[in-house]
């Protein structure tokens, strides 16, 4: 699995590339910090493949990185997807690299 670290999906937002960030928390979760990903819980990714580009980078994040790995897990194996990238640490390492 692919991962991506907080530096380098900074540097992505810096730069303005086209890349999609999906959440996979829960909705309180998201209400609680969001980075501006696209809320598509762990449990409704299945129902929403078509949702996810196959065509640029994408960058699937969750609290911790464990929920991401695992949807990717089953994104890859299950679908195909080779673009994926896991946010190592998640949103909790996001919130604490200022």
């Amino acid at each position: 699995m692919k991962e991506i670290s907080v530096k380098e999906l900074k540097q992505l937002i810096a730069d303005k590339k086209d890349f999609q960030l999906i959440d996979v928390r829960e909705e309180y979760e998201f209400d609680e910090a969001n980075i501006n990903g696209e809320l598509i819980p762990m449990g409704e990714i299945m129902d929403n493949v078509d949702k996810i580009s196959k065509d640029k980078q994408v960058v699937v994040h969750c609290r911790s990185g464990k929920r991401s790995a695992t949807v990717i897990g089953a994104l890859e194996s299950q679908f195909g997807f080779t673009n994926l990238y896991n946010l190592t640490g998640g949103i909790l390492a996001y919130l604490e690299d200022k």
